[in-house]
């Protein structure tokens, strides 16, 4: 959400950047705030000098009762009823008018940073680098769900008898796969000097509308019937929502979380929540980073972040690349943002395992997350977010990158320890 400052003295800014982002629908709203604004302002001007008038009136009153002008004092009564339903009603204005300024706010785009390649959908991302060689190897590499099933490690019948298309069982080796592989992210981030953090998993309304846009929410969000409760998309939306209407000391910056959590998302929309597959599902866990630092900071931050989840890929020796997100693919509160993809043997091509954001003070704006600076001033935070890995989907990558002739899937260093040592997964 930008400052109304900003785009009360900078329009032309404000509409060059949806039309970067291709959201020429959303043009007329900066003439709108802006008209808005000025009545607002005006209103706010008015009823303040009605309130000034109206005390002077209503200490004239008594002086004029005590005076035996009693035929003054009701004209003053008058008078004094008169402007208080003047400013009655402009307070009415007012209130609605707030409203409506504040949900244009919130439909308005961040200003995106000038490095972002300009495009109209994903279609038009733009690779950045290249980690580790990709390799298909001479023999086939079956379909996730069934190298799965090869190692009796995934149940998706009995999910769908429970829960519908979109769940799966986990278990054997697999399950412990899974967990391996988030209790080696959790510590290789807490190496990292990142504090550890289990958040709640359900937040408010407000939180919500804190860290995401409305067409997200909608898309993303499960909510709990009958409460003012809804289920967290990912372990993000806690993180920040912590920082809500809070004032940090600027000595204390920059703050390194890293946090686990299980993930609910809608997926409203998605292709292929149908077909046999734990790609795009309704629930799953992923261990995220999040920084939350001063604003002159925050691209150094944005490098370190993606540079952490390709360091653990590679780790566990599965290639990646980056893809950087071009303008019309970057969600409205983002500034800048970068996925990190796997390779896929099977498939021949990378897949989406982690995404990297800045979303500069967009979040801080909304959730009021406030600096207290070495001079005393307040300013607002820059927030910034990241996978480290969320499996199941990250199971597809491992699975398809160690799965060996022999139908066994390698287990890399790293992960023996939290594997019973073990340096293969047999074929059941």
């Amino acid at each position: 959400m930008l400052d109304i400052r900003f785009i009360r003295e900078n329009p032309d800014v404000v509409k060059k950047n949806m039309e970067k982002k291709f959201q020429h629908d959303k043009l007329p709203l900066v003439d709108e705030l802006i008209r808005l604004d000025v009545e607002n302002r005006s209103a706010k001007t008015e009823g303040d000098q009605l309130r000034s008038d109206r005390n002077k009136l209503s200490k004239s009153i008594g002086a004029l009762m005590g005076q035996g002008k009693k035929d003054e004092a009701e004209e003053t009564k008058a008078k004094v009823k008169a402007i208080n339903d003047r400013i009655e009603a402009l307070e009415k204005e007012e209130g609605e008018k707030s409203e409506r300024i504040r949900e244009i706010q919130m439909a308005i785009p961040q200003i995106i940073d000038d490095s972002v390649p300009i495009g109209k959908d994903d279609t038009e991302n733009v690779e950045v680098d290249r980690f580790g060689e990709p390799v298909v190897p001479d023999y086939e590499v079956p379909y996730h769900i069934d190298i799965m099933e090869s190692l009796n490690g995934v149940d998706l019948d009995s999910a769908r008898n429970t829960s519908g298309s979109g769940f799966y069982y986990l278990k054997g080796d697999v399950a412990r796969l899974h967990s391996a592989i988030l209790s080696y992210a959790r510590d290789f981030m807490i190496d990292k000097g990142y504090e550890y953090h289990i958040p709640p998993y359900m937040i408010r309304g407000n939180v919500v509308s804190g860290v995401m846009s409305f067409a997200e929410m909608e898309n993303m969000m499960y909510k709990i019937e009958g409460e003012d409760l809804y289920l967290i998309g990912t372990s993000e939306h806690s993180m920040i929502g912590k920082y809500i209407n809070t004032i940090t000391e600027e000595h204390t910056l920059p703050h390194r979380l890293t946090s686990y959590s299980p993930c609910f998302r809608k997926e409203v929309g998605a292709h292929g929540i149908e077909e046999r597959g734990v790609y795009r599902i309704h629930q799953f866990e992923k261990q995220e980073m999040v920084i939350i630092c001063k604003p002159e900071e925050s691209m150094a931050f944005y490098d370190e972040l993606w540079n952490n989840t390709v360091e653990f890929f590679r780790s566990l020796e599965i290639p990646v690349r980056t893809l950087e997100c071009c303008s019309g693919d970057l969600a409205d509160l983002k500034v800048k943002s970068v996925d990190v993809e796997a390779w896929s043997p099977r498939q021949k091509k990378y897949f989406e395992v982690g995404s990297c954001s800045n979303l500069g003070d967009a979040q801080a704006r909304r959730l009021n997350i406030r600096v207290r600076g070495e001079d005393g001033k307040l300013y607002l935070a820059h927030t910034l977010n990241n996978t480290v890995v969320a499996p199941p989907r990250m199971l597809i990558a491992y699975l398809e990158n160690h799965l060996q002739e022999d139908g066994t899937v390698f287990i890399p260093e790293p992960l023996r320890p939290y594997m019973g040592f073990k340096e293969r997964i047999e074929k059941k």
